[in-house]
Formats: structure tokens, C-alpha cells, sequence
């Protein structure tokens, strides 16, 4: 109903509309989500789930996933404000997943391989027991089947609720695409907002070929704890995605509506 050539306000459905927090404007959301979830004002790229990251590259019906039902049994009991099972039960709702990690085999426009996303939205996309078991998987899969691997990490670092148990997958990651990399095989890594912590001190570097999107913060841990810890100035945007590329950490940086190609091209030129 529109007053004065003016819509009431209660007529406008809840959700329609979202505000940017690149350019803080307020845009459609249906707009966003048809262009891949990335503001057509400024280009920033929103977060998106583990799922949706494997339907914006993998081939229509190709993806088989590994250890689907896969779940933490809370192997210290752990308890703050809630339980861990509580926290894994409000997380399972809340995003549809069983951990914050699926990985699998599929195909990337006729190119198969062993592909992998990871779930900010899952206690923020935190390293437990699961997770590093799926990449370890992932890498024991894609050697067995000399398949390449191509893994996009979200991740706010290793999970606390599982103790020194997380902080093991560090090492058991990496030493699962140690013998990946000595079997020959391709590892590829797409670095997405955030990608920090733990998973960056081990899987989440240790690609052939680094990819980051636009926007993503790349870092070990917040630009406070390092300004407290050296005792000195950092420098300005040192945690970016163009910061890590123009100081070699980062191979390139691309935009999501192109990762789906460069990751073709990449599998076609460094496997043919």
C-alpha cells in the first residue's frame, strides 16, 4: 500500500535488502546471492558456506563426499559457558554440517580431482579432530587416485575445545601432503576470508599454487597480539590478500566468479 507515492514501510518483506560492509550501501539481496554472493557496487566478497563453496565450483552432481556423518565425540569433556556438545549441536543446526569441513571427489569442468571447503560459520570454521582427519583424507584420497587436490580454507584457527587433539592435526595434515607432494600430486589452495591461526601455520600454506578472494585476511593471529609481541608498528593492511601477494605469500588474487576457470586452467596446465 503506498501513501503519498510512498511505500509503508511494513509492506517491504523482512531479508529483502542487506547492508555492504565493503562500500556500506544497501543492496538486494537476491542480487548478491545470483552474483555469487559479491556486491556488484564494490566488489566485496561475502562469506559463504562450505556447501555453497563446492557448488560454485564443482560440476553439477559430481561431488561424493568423504566421511559425510563424520562427528566429534568430545573427547575432553570440555565445558566454559556450555558444553562442547552443546556448541556442536548449535553449530550442526546452524549451518547444516556435521564439522566445519567437507571434502570429496568431483569434477571441476571435466577435470576431476579431490576438492575440499571449510565453514567459518562452524565455530569459526575452527581445526578440531574432524577436520584434520577430512584432510588428511582428502590427501590419502587424491594420492591413491593421483588425483590433484584443491583445498579452500575459512578457518579462525585450531579448536580449543579439543586441546593439544586440535593442535595435532597440524601436524598430521601436513604430514599427509608431505607424502602427497612426494608422490607427485598437485595441491592448489584457495585462501578465503579468514584463513588464520592454525590452519594457516599448516595446510593452508603449504600448497604448490596459493589463491586468495579478494578482501580475505590472511594472518596468524590478531594485528594486536604481533604489535605486542614485537613491540613495534605494523604495517598498514599487512594482514590483506594484496598485502600477502605483493610479498610473495599469495601466487594471485581471484575475483569468485573466475576461481571456477583459474582452477581448470591451473589443473589443465600443471597436470598435462
Amino acid at each position: 500500500m503506498a501513501i503519498n507515492g510512498r511505500t509503508k514501510k511494513k509492506d517491504i518483506p523482512e531479508g529483502l535488502w542487506l547492508r555492504c560492509p565493503g562500500c556500506e550501501e544497501m543492496v538486494f539481496r537476491k542480487a548478491v546471492e545470483e552474483n555469487l554472493h559479491v556486491c556488484s557496487e564494490c566488489g566485496y566478497h561475502f562469506r559463504v558456506g562450505a556447501r555453497q563453496r563446492i557448488a560454485m565450483l564443482a560440476d553439477a552432481d559430481t561431488f561424493e563426499e568423504y566421511l559425510p556423518n563424520l562427528m566429534s565425540p568430545d573427547p575432553l569433556a570440555f565445558t566454559d559457558r556450555k558444553s562442547y556438545i552443546e556448541r556442536l549441536t548449535d553449530a550442526q543446526r546452524q549451518t547444516n554440517l556435521y564439522d566445519a569441513a567437507i571434502v570429496g571427489r568431483a569434477y571441476v569442468k571435466g577435470r576431476p580431482l579431490v576438492l575440499g571447503a571449510m565453514d567459518a560459520g562452524f565455530i569459526m570454521g575452527s581445526m578440531g579432530s574432524v577436520v584434520g582427519e577430512k584432510v588428511t583424507m582428502a590427501a590419502e584420497r587424491a594420492t591413491t587416485l593421483r588425483l590433484p587436490l584443491v583445498l579452500c580454507c575459512a578457518s579462525g584457527g585450531a579448536r580449543m575445545m579439543e586441546g593439544i587433539l586440535s593442535l595435532a592435526q597440524m601436524a598430521k595434515t601436513s604430514a599427509a601432503l608431505s607424502r602427497f607432494s612426494q608422490a607427485g600430486g598437485l595441491y592448489v589452495v584457495v585462501m578465503t576470508h579468514p584463513t588464520t591461526a592454525g590452519v594457516l601455520a599448516s595446510f593452508g600454506s603449504l600448497g604448490d599454487i596459493i589463491l586468495a578472494e579478494p578482501g580475505a585476511m590472511i594472518g596468524f593471529t590478531g594485528p594486536r597480539v604481533i604489535k605486542q609481541t614485537m613491540k613495534q608498528e605494523l604495517p598498514e593492511g599487512f594482514q590483506t590478500a594484496d598485502f600477502m601477494l605483493e610479498h610473495g605469500f599469495v601466487d594471485r588474487i581471484v575475483p569468485r566468479r573466475d576461481l571456477r576457470s583459474e582452477v581448470a586452467s591451473l589443473l589443465d596446465y600443471c597436470t598435462s
